[in-house]
């Protein structure tokens, strides 16, 4: 019911950001009348028109049944006016950027919504996901180790708590609806819980293995700012055809191993640069073609599944583009992906014939991993025509309890 695919990227569009003008706030959350920044390349570099539109949903992500003009000022259908070409680099892009909301559109509600950008044919190019929210409750968020003795070792549960003094809630089970989210991801996100405990204006929510993920392991980086030699984990660089290739150390699974902290920016990536004057790096920075490689020999119970390499860099997606592909010469699962200039983290996950999704099976999960925790409060009123957001709770690992 919540995991609505939105249209696939077309092949020429890159390195899609969205997310608030914050600093080192990389997931697409803003509080009503904050700003975020939508930024990326098309890789055909013909300055091509392009248009957005801005519909406010439900929480499963269909379009909500009330008029543009109900959530909006201005125009939520208009023209992305802000482009510039690539400048000294291999590979030609325009990058375009946007501002939402901005002075020809303005929010006037919270929930979930959907930008689409099309072409001059009126055809999807890409979409993404965004939530606003209004901060009407206050929300505490605390993560624990799982409880469940045979999970203790390697979950993590979520524990949240919300306030209301000045918010009436008249029937919470009925118009309470919390999402919790590891590292904004929304494959994985938890829904339907409900109340435990009611205290006073307190709504309680003391759940274990209901609102418990794999801890999963510390997300493996590498850093392409220097584009033409090698940097961090990066074995060799060379000049291919028309584009740099950037060849990572082979990856071995952790799994077997004991957890190793190492700091991570739980998933998310950083478009940087050396090689410009640094007057824009959304221009100046180049692609080069990385590749990935993975050995095998020690999963021979993963003969029947899937391998992907994934992380906010492609929305979290599995596809043909980061699917993992046995070569027999090198005896290596590998994967080429073309990629802007910049410091990512990734991680290998897998998928079975059920279409389960594991973070665990090739890197492992120990309670000790540091993950972003992100508890959304939705709320519908009986008899309303919309969902909104009424209240954003962050927790973090680091600081876990036992």
């Amino acid at each position: 019911m919540y995991s609505q695919e939105l249209v696939p990227d077309k092949p020429h569009i890159k390195s899609v950001i969205l997310q608030p003008r914050a600093t080192n706030n990389y997931i697409p959350f803003i509080q009503l009348g904050e700003t975020m920044l939508l930024s990326f390349d098309d890789l055909n570099g013909n300055e091509e028109y392009y248009s957005y539109e801005v519909v406010h949903c439900d929480m499963d992500w269909s379009p909500s049944k009330i008029l543009s003009s109900e959530y909006a000022r201005g125009n939520t259908d208009d023209r992305i006016r802000t482009f510039d070409n690539s400048f000294n680099t291999l590979q030609g892009y325009t990058n375009y950027k946007l501002e939402i909301p901005n002075r020809n559109m303005q929010l006037k509600i919270s929930g979930n919504y959907i930008i689409s950008v099309k072409n001059e044919a009126r055809e999807i190019v890409f979409q993404r996901k965004f939530v606003v929210y209004e901060p009407k409750v206050q929300v505490g968020v605390a993560v624990y180790r799982s409880r469940t003795l045979a999970e203790i070792e390697t979950k993590q549960s979520v524990q949240f708590i919300i306030n209301h003094p000045n918010f009436r809630i008249n029937n919470p089970k009925a118009e309470i609806f919390p999402v919790v989210m590891q590292n904004n991801n929304w494959q994985t996100a938890i829904y339907d819980l409900k109340p435990q405990f009611y205290r006073g204006s307190q709504l309680m929510y003391k759940y274990d293995k209901e609102a418990s993920f794999y801890g999963g392991n510390e997300f493996l980086y590498f850093d392409t700012k220097a584009v033409r030699s090698t940097s961090l984990n990066i074995a060799r660089v060379y000049l291919g055809d028309q584009l740099y290739h950037s060849k990572l150390y082979t990856n071995v699974g952790r799994n077997d191993r004991p957890y190793t902290l190492q700091e991570d920016i739980n998933g998310n990536f950083v478009i940087r640069t050396i090689d410009g004057d640094g007057s824009d790096i959304f221009t100046e920075a180049d692609y080069s073609w990385v590749h990935f490689s993975l050995d095998p020999n020690v999963y021979p119970d993963l003969r029947d599944k899937d391998m992907y390499v994934h992380g906010t860099f492609n929305n979290w997606k599995l596809n043909e583009e980061n699917e993992m592909t046995y070569n027999p010469r090198t005896r290596l699962y590998e994967a080429e992906i073309l990629l802007k200039q910049g410091f990512y983290n990734y991680q290998y996950v897998t998928k079975d014939l059920n279409g389960v999704i594991r973070n665990d099976e090739i890197d492992g999960s120990f309670w000790q991993t540091e993950n972003d925790y992100t508890v959304i409060i939705y709320y519908k009123r009986i008899g309303s025509r919309y969902t909104e957001v009424i209240g954003l709770g962050k927790g973090n690992s680091s600081k876990i309890n036992n």
